[in-house]
């Protein structure tokens, strides 16, 4: 009796420790301009999202998590790092002409490369924006050994390119063909040629950024739906849509599909156990190309949108699912952020955690265990339109704005646990609050030659 009982112990704690001894394959699957209300297990009412809801149901669902920024570059270059955006090589979006966005630089240590390290084989399949084609920050020359889809996030506006990039190498497209679908190809194309492990599989998909557009078959149940706008033109970049809100929650259930198609070849391939499938999105819900945020609720309760620092505009989904390890139907309120995401997965796959990066990781969270760390505060700053940075302290949230304008701007304050939709400014009632803020603000900014705060000029 006692020999089983110490067997049984044994298997358990083995189960838990599991992940650090082992190297599990891992899919990360990154929305872009998804909202926080925009899946229907946070809470989606106009239309479902049922293989997303799965990984919540079969896995964990976070409550309190947020992106690395409030647009698309930085968020990937803290996703990348493992550093905010005070920190990160890469902190707004700076193009770079005739393709491509500007360049993370090749002493970036990412997460592909951590992953290398370990014996990981590395694709990226989507939209990349860390580098123009051939420079030091193109994917290829930053730890992965496949990359499919837009190098280039202004070519990404389009959901029908006249050319993706395979590598180094530009595709020639005829305008008609749904990239989406190219890039979900190339992704499980990936994902059956290792299947026998480890890979990293990098999913920063396109939906539902930007223009409205997705195969007739998906919109049509929805135009009958909303009947209300079939004369609302939408357009972005490429073909003009009529009734953009049945065009958006037709990508949505596209995207869905895809996430559908994830889950069917892993359980084809006997590999439901060894792979860890995680899905967020990078920054809150845009209002671009016709999209009505408001009428689909895509920040749930949240205040603001993509390019603002309220909550709706970085709270972000995140849900994982690892069969075996993580327990089914979780939800968490740990308060965590996309530079965790590096040390996560690092601890997953038994990697050194690197020194001097800002994330911390949530392995502790996915597995039930009760000893996470937890942040002493969450920071950004965002350097496009009039400038703005934000903290995140316990239950307050901190937002500085029109820094560009003002060399000392107010500081407006809210607390997060009664004023979810942060409207009661709180900024004159809590001076001790305001100084600690000013204090963080300065320590958690590194300068840089490139995304200068007014202070530093």
């Amino acid at each position: 009796m006692k020999l089983i009982l110490f067997l049984s112990i044994f298997a358990f704690v083995t189960s838990l420790q599991g992940a650090t001894n082992s190297k599990p394959n891992i899919i990360y699957i990154l929305l872009d301009d998804a909202g926080y209300g925009d899946l229907s297990c946070y809470g989606q009412k106009h239309f479902q999202t049922p293989n997303i809801d799965r990984l919540a149901e079969e896995g964990i669902k976070f409550t309190q998590h947020y992106s690395g920024s409030t647009v698309c570059a930085p968020t990937r270059s803290v996703l990348m790092t493992g550093l905010h955006t005070g920190h990160t090589p890469v902190r707004g979006n700076k193009e770079i002409k005739p393709i491509g966005q500007h360049p993370i630089p090749s002493s970036t240590f990412t997460i592909a490369e951590a992953l290398k390290e370990r014996g990981y084989q590395t694709g990226a399949f989507g939209k990349w924006g860390l580098g123009n084609p051939g420079s030091e920050g193109a994917p290829e020359n930053q730890g992965f050994d496949r990359f499919f889809g837009y190098n280039c996030q202004r070519n990404a506006h389009t959901y029908y390119p006249k050319w993706l990039f395979d590598n180094e190498k530009k595709i020639t497209l005829d305008g008609k063909t749904y990239s989406h679908d190219l890039i979900m190809e190339e992704a499980l194309e990936f994902i059956r040629s290792y299947q026998d492990g480890p890979f990293f599989c990098f999913l920063p998909v396109t939906i539902p950024h930007a223009s409205m557009h997705v195969p007739e078959k998906y919109a049509a149940p929805f135009r009958k739906k909303f009947p209300q706008f079939k004369n609302k033109i939408g357009k972005y970049s490429g073909p003009t849509v009529k009734n953009p809100a049945a065009m958006f929650a037709g990508m949505m259930t596209k995207l869905d599909e895809g996430v559908g198609q994830i889950l069917e070849i892993l359980k084809e391939l006997e590999l439901d156990h060894d792979t860890l499938v995680m899905l967020s999105s990078d920054n809150g819900p845009h209002r671009e190309g016709g999209h009505m945020p408001d009428f689909f609720n895509s920040n749930g309760p949240l205040k603001g949108h993509k390019r603002d620092l309220y909550e709706g505009g970085i709270r972000v989904p995140l849900v994982a699912r690892w069969p075996g390890k993580i327990k089914p139907g979780t939800v968490t309120n740990h308060v965590s952020a996309h530079w965790d995401i590096f040390p996560t997965l690092c601890e997953v796959t038994g990697k050194a955690i690197p020194q001097n990066i800002d994330g911390i990781s949530f392995l502790p969270v996915l597995l039930g265990k009760n000893n996470q760390r937890e942040h002493k505060y969450l920071y950004w700053e965002f350097h496009e339109r009039s400038g703005a940075r934000a903290i995140r302290l316990g239950n307050w949230k901190v937002i500085q704005r029109n820094i560009k304008k003002n060399p000392n701007p107010p500081i407006e304050i809210y607390d997060l646990s009664s004023d979810l939709g942060e409207t009661k400014n709180l900024g004159e009632e809590k001076p001790e609050l305001v100084k600690n803020a000013l204090k963080i603000f300065k320590e958690a900014h590194s300068p840089s030659p490139i995304w200068k705060m007014r202070w530093e000029r």
